[in-house]
């Protein structure tokens, strides 16, 4: 049974819309992101992504439009503590160690608890035996969970992570997947972008694709693996042709046309018989195979429209 608080989203934004030198880079954005998920914000360069997380984080004012985090609105204190954010870079100070710049972050802050908050979140991103080892010589993953140590800071219920994988080697991608999932695990909810399309969806539980600064579709997990199905592809030298020859052939798959020389086709179990059909009725198949989508495919799908 869903509780009261359950239901309502960690993040809700309503007709959120950002306009720059005349021209509207987010628009009338209605994103929803509930409790305990883990939200991927997919989008191309220069389509809305980190103007969306900072208004969501209070770091810049839509010029329409409104964000509510736990119902609450974006400007509210007590919402405003639940939020934990790495946006961009995370202004850490190069010369200090790990811990000398959590603890700094955590006077600002005004935690009263020092001590335990910093122990907790270096352990927590596997920072706690970094010693008197400056920043400076940090990899590149190391002091991008820093920065997640740092948002961490406060114990907060939300955390947004913009781009946190960008640049990042093979290790390090995986250590920040893997204090991804704990995090969760822990009962946080993350809100993050990436490019790495592939990385994502080993994490991520819902999606929300964002294009020319319009929300193009929020869709879960589960269902895009329903969306993501396996097919078969095929490439001819006439697709008005055959295409009739696929849907009398087989009457119980679908079958779409993707561009002028290709046909995908849903539901079809073995292509042999489809590819005899189409020689035979003299269309020439230059080339067949099973595919499977997955989501970098889906969504350059939906980016082209």
């Amino acid at each position: 049974m869903t509780t009261e608080k359950e239901s309502i989203p960690a993040v809700e934004t309503r007709g959120l819309t950002k306009i720059y030198g005349g021209k509207a880079v987010v628009r009338d954005l209605d994103l929803k992101v509930g409790q305990g998920q883990i939200y991927g914000f997919i989008g191309r360069n220069g389509a809305g992504k980190s103007t969306t997380l900072k208004m969501i984080s209070g770091l810049a004012s839509p010029d329409r439009g409104e964000v509510r985090l736990f119902g609450k609105p974006v400007s509210d204190p007590v919402a405003r503590r639940r939020l934990g954010v790495l946006i961009e870079a995370a202004g850490l100070y190069p010369n200090m160690t790990a811990r000398q710049n959590a603890v700094m972050k955590a006077k600002c802050m005004g935690l009263t608890e020092e001590k335990k908050s910093v122990d907790q979140v270096l352990e927590l991103t596997g920072l706690t035996d970094t010693g008197k080892k400056s920043v400076k010589h940090f990899s590149m993953g190391m002091k991008q969970r820093l920065g997640v140590a740092l948002a961490l800071l406060g114990n907060p219920d939300l955390l947004i992570l913009d781009e946190p994988i960008n640049g990042l080697d093979p290790e390090g991608i995986r250590e920040l997947r893997q204090l991804v999932l704990k995090l969760q695990e822990q009962g946080k909810t993350i809100l993050l972008s990436s490019h790495i399309l592939g990385e994502l969806s080993k994490i991520a539980t819902h999606y929300g694709i964002i294009r020319d600064g319009e929300l193009m579709e929020q869709i879960a997990r589960s269902d895009l693996e329903e969306k993501c199905q396996d097919y078969f592809q095929v490439e001819v030298s006439d697709v008005r042709q055959a295409l009739p020859l696929v849907q009398e052939s087989f009457p119980q798959v679908e079958a779409q046309v993707f561009d002028a020389r290709i046909i995908r086709i849903y539901g079809l179990e073995e292509g042999a018989e489809l590819n005899r059909i189409l020689t035979e009725n003299r269309v020439a198949v230059y080339a067949s195979g099973f595919h499977h989508m997955d989501l970098e495919e889906y969504f350059l799908e939906r980016m082209e429209g």
